[in-house]
């Protein structure tokens, strides 16, 4: 019941911020998320140093706000600096081996990367392409869980997510790509139903990455969820890996970044 609660919960925080929140509220959020995504992010990977994590948030943070709109020589050059004075500290403090800072600075490209373009999407095509975007992530993480409890017999990679099935995969590929196929005209008028079901295809596929990219990183680290800040459903990186990895390209194809 928490789980379920929890999940409404979040799903309404989200369509209204998709709906109602003007441009620079969007980037609030987006800004926000990103924060606390990379906090998590930061733990699974072992960067322990208060200085260098919170230098590496700081950037991830600021990509993810700038982002939007556009990317500027302004923007280069201020994240090269706060990432490169963050990967210095981090390593001067001993706490970090060069490793973990690398692994760090892979934030801005991990988390604040994608949700600066989950902004700049909604800023330029508008909350029915945001919706689009969600709507497919949501529709084939459904299918494949359901598919793999009903019909999963064959792991999909036992030694990172055991859970997950070759099953499953086939029924969130076919679920994604076949709403992609039909929903994809609302916003995508001009593509053909071909170029809408290889899109959708290929959210599903990064996807299915990003989940494991994720699940990855937590059986490095030991855990279970990256945290458990949402009752019933871990950390918000638990609940947004898969769409990291969906954005970048979906945002190509709605010719928001060319």
């Amino acid at each position: 019941m928490i789980r379920v609660l929890s999940g409404i919960v979040m799903a309404a925080g989200a369509l209204a911020a998709i709906l109602y929140l003007p441009p620079v509220g969007l980037r609030v959020v987006v800004s926000i998320l990103a924060a606390m995504a990379a906090f998590e992010y930061m733990g699974l990977v072992g960067v322990d140093d208060s200085l260098g994590r919170t230098g590496f948030m700081l950037v991830t943070v600021y990509f993810a706000w700038a982002l939007p709109t556009g990317v500027s020589a302004q923007l280069g050059v201020v994240t090269l600096f706060v990432l490169f004075t963050a990967g210095a500290l981090a390593v001067l403090s001993k706490r970090t081996s060069g490793q973990q800072a690398i692994l760090g600075a892979f934030s801005l490209v991990y988390i604040g990367m994608p949700l600066g373009m989950l902004a700049a999407l909604q800023i330029a095509r508008g909350w029915r392409a945001t919706v689009l975007l969600i709507a497919t992530v949501v529709v084939s993480d459904s299918l494949q869980f359901y598919t793999g409890r009903l019909f999963g017999r064959h792991p999909l990679a036992p030694a990172i997510s055991p859970k997950k099935t070759v099953e499953g995969a086939i029924g969130g590929a076919v679920a994604g790509t076949l709403f992609m196929t039909f929903a994809g005209p609302i916003v995508f008028p001009e593509h053909p139903r071909m170029m809408l079901a290889v899109l959708g295809f290929v959210m599903v596929l990064l996807g299915i990455l990003g989940d494991l990219f994720e699940s990855r990183l937590k059986r490095e680290a030991n855990v279970k969820d990256s945290s458990s800040l949402i009752p019933g459903h871990g950390g918000v990186l638990d609940r947004i890996d898969a769409l990291l990895f969906v954005t970048p390209a979906f945002v190509i194809a709605a010719g928001v970044v060319k």
